[in-house]
């Protein structure tokens, strides 16, 4: 099951280092990432395939995990423009609401939405 576990880190340099640094000694696989700052925090959400050997590592390395979910990946056909368009266009026809999108690796795009088991339908 593909999971996003999301992540606040301290907004200091190294943090991010120190994260994935836990998760490879950890031997965590980070098969997706979207990361930003707000409010002084860096918010992380992170796509991994084993939630709870990356909430280990991270326990281990005195980070907390203040999300989990699971989440749709789905591969692109092509790298090409519209992409992205093509498959948010088909979750928002079934009425879908997403409330999560990035890009993970191999050309494959991360969704949580509102009702996921309406958009995996849909895809």
């Amino acid at each position: 099951m593909a999971t996003n576990i999301t992540v606040k880190l301290e907004h200091h340099p190294g943090e991010l280092a120190r994260m994935g640094e836990a998760l490879g000694t950890a031997g965590v696989n980070v098969d997706g990432m979207c990361a930003v700052t707000s409010a002084g925090a860096g918010i992380i959400h992170l796509l991994v395939e084993d939630a709870a050997a990356a909430r280990a590592a991270l326990a281990a390395a005195g980070m907390a995990v203040d999300a989990e979910r699971e989440v749709l990946v789905v591969e692109a056909i092509e790298d090409q423009p519209g992409a992205l368009g093509e498959i948010a266009r088909r979750v928002a026809d079934a009425g879908v609401n997403l409330d999560l999108a990035y890009l993970a690796t191999n050309t494959r795009v991360v969704l949580g939405a509102d009702d996921l088991e309406k958009a995996r339908a849909a895809l």
